[in-house]
């Protein structure tokens, strides 16, 4: 297991087609200052052309502005479609980006999601992870090395290339995604980066995971490269609330239009053995470990399923959406905050220890004060009597009451006796 976990949002982002897009980027920009006000450690925004709902086209824009709004949170790029792009100009905007937001980037890359989004460009989808792996090297070579790249594709040519800045980090740190293709740990493993498993919780991603990890592994040693494991970052849906019921009834705000999108846009699995009564979804896709609707209990018991299923891991994404209001999608995110990120990130082991120890001597510690404060009432009593007044001692006030109650002034009496 990795010592502590980092925790974020992945988001596409998702939202419905039918609302107004520049309200969206202004949501996500205020859930971005809000998560890093709340202690997130990264953010990864994604790059997507067509279907209405997954509304970023460019991620380093986003991110760039987010960047302006943050002090500590972790800006990445999840993902960069690198097919897209011609690599020296990604890597000169990459670069840009990690100066200006002072090494606070990581550059997360994968061969494009929607096939449409390729055909537009001229791109067949079957070329795609090659093409992911052609660029991959020329980015390596170019952002991690200082000699001239000389590199010729059938879809682009790199000749004396060399960026005219370094980066601002001696190294960006970069990840590789992955569902369940072998491609992406192997490229990750081939060049030494991390690993972004993108539907960690979905029946195929999840017993994809442990097949990445030997492949990354593999690869890696293959190529003479480090293995991370805490450079694995796994992204997967989750909302909490108060309770169970609450949350269940949070997400019928959108959770519908959600799983249609998934089913009948990118046609990707989410329920077992294709549910199609929507009344269903959320329940059927809590049963099957898809995702979590429920307690903050709820979601520690979904991340040690998964510790188990990978033998530990770097970074869980809560892959985000619409399903609930802006209102309580914000306040589910404070709730993990509050009650998840400790179990793996050991913030009140020592409160938690504190608070234990002082349980176990109570009854020792009320003898003392019992005792100190019975000691301070009879030297007070002595003195009274020596000059002939009252002594009687009467206190006043709320303050003072527990310490002069009957049971603590007694623990004093028999710990003298």
């Amino acid at each position: 297991m990795t010592d502590r976990l980092r925790f974020g949002i992945f988001s596409a982002p998702f939202h419905p087609h039918r609302q107004n897009p520049t309200l969206h980027y202004q949501t996500d920009l205020e859930l971005v200052q809000r998560l890093d006000e709340l202690g997130y450690d990264e953010v990864w925004f994604g790059e997507h052309h067509s279907g209405g709902w997954e509304q970023l086209g460019s991620p380093e824009l986003f991110l760039a502005v987010a960047a302006e709004r943050t002090k500590h949170i972790k800006l990445c790029t999840g993902v960069v479609s690198l097919p897209y792009h011609h690599p020296f100009i990604l890597a000169d905007r990459i670069v840009q980006l990690d100066h200006l937001t002072r090494g606070r980037i990581k550059f997360g890359v994968g061969p494009g999601a929607l096939a449409n989004d390729a055909k537009m460009m001229g791109i067949d989808p079957m070329k795609m992870r090659g093409m992911m792996e052609e660029s991959l090297e020329a980015l390596v070579a170019l952002l991690c090395t200082d000699e001239p790249v000389n590199m010729k594709t059938d879809w682009f040519e790199l000749a004396d290339a060399k960026l005219q800045h370094a980066p601002y980090q001696e190294r960006i740190p970069m990840a590789v995604a992955a569902t369940v293709s072998p491609a992406g740990p192997r490229c990750a493993g081939r060049f030494g980066t991390g690993l972004l498993s993108m539907s960690a919780t979905s029946a195929a991603g999840f017993d994809a995971l442990a097949s990445h990890h030997d492949i990354w592994r593999m690869k890696a040693e293959e190529y003479g490269q480090v293995f991370d494991r805490s450079q694995w970052a796994l992204a997967a849906p989750m909302y909490v609330a108060e309770t169970r019921e609450q949350a269940f009834a949070d997400v019928e705000y959108g959770i519908h239009d959600w799983v249609d999108y998934f089913m009948n846009i990118l046609s990707l699995p989410l329920l077992p053995n294709e549910e199609s009564d929507p009344a269903k979804w959320p329940t059927r896709m809590v049963e099957s470990g898809a995702a979590v609707i429920g307690t903050p209990d709820d979601a520690i018991q979904q991340i040690r399923r998964l510790q188990e299923q990978t033998g530990g891991f770097g970074s869980y994404l809560v892959l985000a959406n619409d399903w609930a209001t802006p209102e309580r999608t914000k306040s589910s995110y404070e709730l993990m905050a509050r009650h998840v990120f400790p179990e793996f990130q050991g913030t009140v082991t020592r409160e938690v220890e504190s608070n234990r120890k002082l349980r176990s001597i109570r009854e020792e510690h009320l003898g003392d004060i019992g005792k100190a404060i019975e000691t301070e009432i009879e030297k007070h009593a002595d003195e009274m009597r020596q000059r002939g007044q009252d002594t009687g001692y009467h206190i006043k006030g709320d303050d003072a009451t527990p310490y002069l109650q009957e049971d603590v002034l007694k623990r004093g009496k028999d710990t003298r006796s």
